[in-house]
């Protein structure tokens, strides 16, 4: 299975791909860190993510899209940036009907760490041991991502959520996207 994670943020958005192998192996493929300015207008930024995002989804086909998901924080700004680009990913990700499933901090550092209290730096040497790397990834965007992806594989199996196994479950957002294709087309009135 390949997943795609993606830490989600405004001026800095992690993304990665993770290959699971037998067990708990997990082979690290690519990641990299979409960087915005705070001083572009917000939709300049957003079409910069996504435009990102479209191409990993696009050249690296991934099964499922792990996202870190949205919790309260004390700065509005900050958790509006991180559900915005989350918003984006979710929409790319149901025009290629490739599942996008939600992780919680702690549930992430716990799957990595084993500790859901984790800070960055224990994230980082835990991402880096189980995926055998020469260097630690940086920035800390990119460890997120890749932990994100790391969680994925090793829960879903668990909850069953790996890609394609909870199709009972109806994608609203798929078929809002195909309703609106239905209507700039004229297909469905």
């Amino acid at each position: 299975m390949r997943v795609m994670g993606v830490d989600p943020g405004l001026t800095r958005c992690g993304l990665a791909l993770v290959e699971t192998g037998s067990g708990r192996s997990v082979t690290a493929l690519d990641v990299d860190v979409c960087h915005t300015s705070p001083q572009a207008s917000l939709q300049d930024r957003l079409s910069k993510i996504a435009a990102e995002v479209e191409h990993w989804l696009d050249s690296h086909r991934p099964d499922v899209v792990a996202v870190e998901q949205v919790f309260a924080q004390h700065n509005v700004r900050t958790v509006m940036g991180v559900a915005q680009v989350s918003g984006v990913v979710a929409l790319l990700s149901a025009k290629r009907s490739i599942p996008m499933r939600t992780h919680t901090p702690s549930e992430v550092k716990a799957a990595v760490t084993g500790n859901g209290r984790a800070d960055k730096d224990q994230v980082t040497a835990m991402v880096t041991r189980i995926l055998g790397l020469k260097a630690k990834p940086a920035p800390a965007d990119a460890a997120d991502a890749l932990a994100l992806a790391i969680c994925h594989c090793w829960r879903a199996p668990l909850q069953g959520l790996e890609a394609g196994r909870d199709s009972a479950r109806p994608n609203r957002l798929a078929e809002a996207v195909a309703l609106a294709g239905a209507r700039k087309t004229g297909g469905w009135l």
